[in-house]
């Protein structure tokens, strides 16, 4: 294997490579609202498959959503949806309805949220705890359902083709993926 050579560059360099995700909420009138979050990940609960755990910083509506009615949809951004994503991300609850941008919502089969039909993957959640960190609020979410694009194979979610839901990461910039490389265990001999 061969040795990389680094440097330190401090800690104001915090890039770090995360799954775009729009998390929909329902208003008090209730109505949508989209943000896109890209602080998202997994982790294991006594129990239980596994919970999505989403951190979301200041005061934005969504946030304030999730807080008041506990439930979030997590639809993954596919390089098809990346303008949608870049609207929502530019454009405020607090300026009005994110209307100005064609796009299709439907609601949640299990839980009572909205969910944006050009997503290939969803989770429909449940906020089972919050963490506050300084601005920051830290949801642990029980994945109630899990939609997905009917074209993929699903035989083991672990093992979905990423190449084929084509998700947009983030790390201050917009990225894709480029191809599979292969199965844990696949390299080790």
């Amino acid at each position: 294997m061969k040795t990389v050579k680094r440097k330190s560059v401090g800690t104001h360099f915090s890039m770090c490579v995360q799954p775009a995700f729009i998390i929909g909420t329902n208003n008090e009138d209730g109505t949508y609202n989209f943000a896109p979050i890209t602080w998202v990940s997994v982790t294991d609960e006594k129990d239980s498959d596994y919970m999505l755990v989403i951190s979301m910083h200041g005061t934005k509506k969504t946030k304030q959503n999730v807080l008041r009615t506990g439930v979030l949809s997590a639809n993954l951004v596919s390089k098809d949806m990346l303008e949608l994503m870049d609207y929502f991300g530019t454009h405020h609850a607090k300026d009005g309805k994110k209307d100005a941008f064609s796009y299709n919502v439907s609601r949640g089969e299990v839980v009572d949220v909205p969910v944006l039909d050009e997503s290939r993957w969803v989770y429909e959640c449940e906020v089972i705890k919050s963490v506050e960190t300084g601005e920051s609020t830290t949801f642990f979410c029980q994945i109630k359902n899990v939609q997905i694009d009917e074209r993929l194979e699903c035989a083991n979610t672990f093992e979905i083709d990423l190449t084929k839901l084509d998700p947009v990461i983030y790390s201050g910039m917009y990225h894709s993926i480029g191809k599979l490389l292969g199965k844990i265990g696949d390299f080790g001999k």
